[in-house]
């Protein structure tokens, strides 16, 4: 895999130089899966000690995700949040990703006086926002933000994979696969699936009507 482009902290610098002192780059992870949780991380990087090869976390190997995620850790502030699929299906998908990226942000151990943001959907955050689109893959902040949030839901999901060993959740991390679809019509939706999407409800209410 050939090296990420290096990111540099053109937006979090410029924020700072506007009188912004701590600047945290928010994003999500698991927004369209039909199982598990959609997880949200916070980050307010140390502008000294920013690590280097951070990027879209879609875009690294597990590997080197999870050596980042340490380092990450290790120099910066992090706030991490998750909304589960029973909260998901209540208040839609779009609610529960807002709330996830609130929830990180209040996690964070200090307050930031202004939030980067992955995408075009800011969240009603109590300090000042910016998003951008594609921040993943060029804004350092919310690239670290990324890492945290994949790392931690795939490893959320290996837990899952235990519980449930029949969806396949180990290697498809409750996305939309043949194996996931093709389990769900067998064995129907466990309580991690979201059953306010498609083709979990579809499944249930085949297994009810099989059932009846």
């Amino acid at each position: 895999m050939p090296p990420l482009p290096l990111l540099k902290p053109t937006r979090e610098r410029r924020l700072i130089r506007g009188g912004h002192g701590l600047v945290a780059g928010l994003d999500e992870v698991g927004r369209g899966p039909l199982a598990g949780p959609v997880v949200a991380a916070a980050v307010i990087l140390d502008m000294r000690r920013i690590p280097k090869g951070l990027g879209d976390s879609k875009a690294l190997s597990a590997e080197r995700r999870e050596e980042l995620f340490l380092e990450i850790l290790a120099g910066a502030s992090v706030g991490i949040a998750s909304v589960a699929a029973a909260e998901i299906d209540r208040i839609n998908i779009r609610q529960a990703t807002l709330a996830a990226m609130c929830r990180a942000l209040a996690a964070l151990p200090c307050r930031p006086d202004a939030a980067l943001v992955d995408g075009n959907d800011p969240p009603p955050l109590p300090c000042p926002v910016e998003t951008v689109i594609k921040g993943d893959a060029s804004v350092p902040s919310i690239a670290a933000a990324s890492i945290v949030a994949k790392v931690v839901r795939d490893r959320m999901m290996q837990r899952l994979a235990l519980l449930h060993p029949a969806y396949g959740f180990t290697t498809n991390v409750g996305y939309s696969t043949a194996a996931h679809l093709a389990a769900l019509g067998r064995e129907g939706p466990c309580p991690h699936h979201r059953r306010s999407f498609a083709p979990v409800r579809v499944a249930a209410a085949a297994r009810d009507k099989s059932a009846a």
